[in-house]
């Protein structure tokens, strides 16, 4: 019987980990399936406070699990793929394996939306981002690509236009989903040029973003185009596919929260972007581990544990 498990390794997970492992409440961290988080997509992070060089993302998430493994934490490598919340102690089957636990943190996060290309993926970190606040820095005085025609892609091209000489937004459609405010501000910026009608055949470079090959789906004309950056605002999926049903979650399939890291099911919490569709960042997701952990130790504290 576990006093705690927490599903995710990324920087929700592990600052809940050492929170939790410090209390002496023995947690398991189950790595999931982004072992790391989104910060194992990214080469360099500059604004995480107490690193004045930077740091690689994956040494960040990996200096934070040896910490939590220092005060006891145990992690596991696999998937939850099969949760019980309607009582407790609750219930997971990890890879088949089922595992009981009196509290539950859910920081399994929210995965990007990709385009699929082979390219892109190789290149993941290495000019190609879904996180304009993390990386739109490096490409300053360079021409970027975004990718999307909602509120997010108008938001990340409007903030790119701090760095980058020019912000081409890439859309494959006339129309657009975004709010009236939002695309008007984004038409009104003359760093913001609009390639509509158009789909993204590769990205270019070996090893870094030099270019893309994009094809107007009207007129079939494939064209070249030179960038240091391609950025993807085509929104985020929330990993809580096990949880519909058990947890109250938004239209999206975010965690709807009950106030502090409480969840809709007395016992479980919820920490990061799982339920932050906002903020998105390394340092807000270890403050959100930091108080999914405490609600948790105060919960068991309640039960006696």
């Amino acid at each position: 019987m576990r006093n705690v498990t927490i599903i995710g390794s990324g920087c929700a997970g592990n600052t809940a980990a050492i929170y939790t492992s410090r209390a002496s409440l023995l947690p398991l961290v189950i790595g999931g399936h982004e072992p790391g988080g989104q910060l194992s997509l990214t080469s360099l992070v500059e604004n995480f406070p107490g690193f004045p060089e930077g740091i690689d993302g994956p040494q960040l998430v990996e200096n934070m699990k040896k910490q939590a493994q220092n005060f006891g934490a145990e992690y596991m490598s696999g998937q939850v793929i099969e949760a019980d919340l309607s009582q407790r102690p609750f219930r997971l089957n990890i890879d088949g394996h089922w595992e009981e636990t009196r509290t539950l943190i859910i920081a399994s996060g929210a995965s990007a939306r990709w385009l699929g290309l082979p390219s892109e993926h190789r290149l993941i970190g290495k000019g190609v981002s879904s996180c304009a606040t993390c990386d739109g820095f490096f490409h300053r005085g360079k021409r970027i690509i975004v990718i999307g025609g909602g509120d997010s892609a108008m938001e990340e091209a409007n903030f790119l236009t701090r760095f980058a000489s020019e912000v081409l937004l890439v859309h494959r459609r006339e129309e657009f989903r975004a709010s009236k405010i939002m695309l008007d501000r984004a038409k009104a910026n003359p760093k913001i040029k609009f390639v509509l009608n158009t789909v993204v055949e590769e990205v270019l470079g070996d090893d870094a973003v030099t270019g893309a090959r994009l094809k107007n789906t009207a007129t079939g004309e494939v064209t070249n185009v030179e960038i240091s950056g391609f950025f993807l605002a085509i929104g985020h999926v929330p990993n809580t596919t096990v949880f519909k049903g058990q947890l109250e979650l938004d239209q999206d399939g975010y965690i709807l929260s009950k106030g502090g890291a409480r969840t809709s099911v007395e016992g479980v919490f919820h920490a990061g972007d799982v339920q932050d569709r906002v903020y998105r960042q390394a340092i807000t997701a270890s403050g959100a581990g930091c108080m999914a952990a405490i609600e948790a130790e105060r919960f068991l504290e309640n039960e006696g544990h």
